[in-house]
């Protein structure tokens, strides 16, 4: 029954074909089958069960609280959950308990969602390869098919099978592999820069970013406040689209969200392309974009042609800009948001009692991996008096052209942009490491968080051809 949508799941219970219970004791077992994968950081059986079986109850009743009403989901671990662990992966929050559930969680359990635990991640979001965790790194379920094995026995004969497996994406990689494995049907990341795109394209499912605003943030640990949009990974279009449906809206607790009433979001059967511009950016040609890719890009295009859309080339000159810019703003935001886990109020505390200065010291190195304490150290760097108007501010400035070259665009008569998600397919383990953070998030995210400066909403779908 994992091999259904979740409208089709709905459909079951409500015919009594299946039970909310059933199928989560399905999910757990294939979270236990699938535990090498490193996907969970939380499993929380005992908490999906009663909700299982609370969902039972209500289909027994017929009164269903919605389409979401026992279907299994995932929480990245950046998100806060009442009575649950949140980490954040990181050494600095192992063992915290938050007193209350981020909104889009909330949101979730309202529906009668059953939460089967939460995910790995980079720590505290900051990567593209679910690889920097204290749990460790997070394993592409690809990497265990009978195609991927094959191909490597073929080109890498002498391969360690233990070792020889390709990364997830990041920084929402446990989130997409739990998707990927069929442990749960929808998981919810975060996307600052990418981090929901990347791994649902490494993993070959949907990874759906919405607008900034559209979803509250309220609950998710900050990482960069003015482009974090938490992210909703899935096996189909109409899966994301009906979590977004919940999910999306006025928040109260979340000043950015948008104050408009939001209806439930429906796809219809058949969609007419006729009347659909598409618009092909010349500076996605970026160097280092693999044949592979490109092809892809290509045929998807063509197909979209075919259906009777418009496709034309489009110019977005600051795209070059990009990257340098996000990792100023990136890491500026940071270094303020990160000043917060000091050992005072909660959190890892060093046991360190010459001063507070030195207790605040040892906290923060024993707490941050070296990727956090770097970033922290370049944004404080920018933000200095006599850097802040040479980096912070002309970055700003940068920023606005790069949404004024998606303004442009739009205005030109384009209704969407095809562009691929990742230069290339899903990295081995062993080569990913042998770069540091700062240049693998460079090359991850080049198309990715263009998108996230500019507000916009993006989704990455799989090879229509896989």
């Amino acid at each position: 029954m994992l091999g259904i949508s979740l409208r089709e799941a709905a459909a079951a219970f409500r015919l009594g074909q299946l039970t909310p219970t059933e199928l989560c004791r399905k999910c757990l077992a294939f979270i236990r089958e699938t535990s090498f994968l490193n996907a969970y950081i939380t499993v929380t059986e005992d908490v999906a069960l009663k909700q299982a079986a609370e969902a039972d109850l209500r289909f027994d009743q017929g009164k269903p609280l919605g389409v979401l009403d026992g279907i299994p989901f995932a929480i990245k671990d950046n998100f806060s959950t009442k009575n649950i662990e949140t980490t954040c992966a990181s050494q600095m929050l192992k063992g915290y308990i938050p007193p209350y559930n981020a909104t889009v969680v909330q949101r979730l359990l309202d529906q009668g969602a059953v939460l089967m635990g939460k995910t790995n991640l980079d720590e505290f979001a900051m990567g593209s390869g679910s690889t920097d965790s204290i749990f460790g790194p997070v394993k592409n379920p690809w990497s265990y098919s009978k195609q991927f094995r094959e191909k490597r026995k073929a080109c890498c004969p002498d391969s360690n099978e233990s070792s020889d497996w390709v990364i997830t994406g990041g920084s929402s990689g446990g989130s997409a592999a739990s998707v990927s494995a069929g442990t749960c049907y929808v998981a919810l990341g975060s996307d600052t820069g990418g981090s929901t795109r990347n791994p649902a394209c490494h993993c070959g499912i949907v990874g759906l970013k919405p607008t900034y605003g559209l979803v509250s943030r309220h609950g998710l640990i900050p990482l960069v406040n003015s482009m974090d949009v938490p992210g909703i990974l899935a096996r189909c279009v109409d899966d994301a689209a009906t979590v977004l449906g919940v999910i999306a809206g006025h928040d109260p607790q979340d000043a950015t969200t948008i104050q408009d009433h939001i209806l439930p979001f429906t796809l219809p059967d058949v969609i007419d392309l006729s009347k659909l511009c598409v618009g092909i950016p010349k500076e996605y040609h970026a160097p280092g974009l693999s044949s592979e890719i490109l092809s892809i890009w290509t045929k998807a295009a063509d197909m979209m042609e075919k259906a009777g859309a418009k496709v034309v080339e489009v110019s977005m000159p600051h795209t070059r800009y990009s990257i340098v810019c996000y990792h100023v703003l990136c890491t500026a935001e940071v270094a303020s948001n990160m000043a917060r886990f000091d050992g005072l109020e909660y959190g890892h505390r060093a046991d360190i009692k010459d001063s507070t200065e030195a207790m605040y010291s040892a906290t923060r190195r024993g707490g941050f991996n070296d990727v956090v304490r770097g970033r922290i150290l370049s944004g404080n760097f920018f933000l200095l008096k006599q850097n802040y108007e040479k980096y912070f501010l002309k970055a700003q400035k940068v920023r606005r052209l790069i949404a004024d070259d998606f303004v442009n665009a739009f205005k030109s008569g384009v209704d969407i942009l095809l562009t691929p998600t990742t230069l290339g397919d899903a990295a081995p383990y062993l080569d990913f490491i042998q770069e540091d953070n700062r240049t693998r998030s460079a090359q991850e995210d080049v198309f990715t968080q263009c998108a996230n400066m500019a507000g916009l909403k993006l989704r990455s779908m799989p090879d229509v051809h896989t």
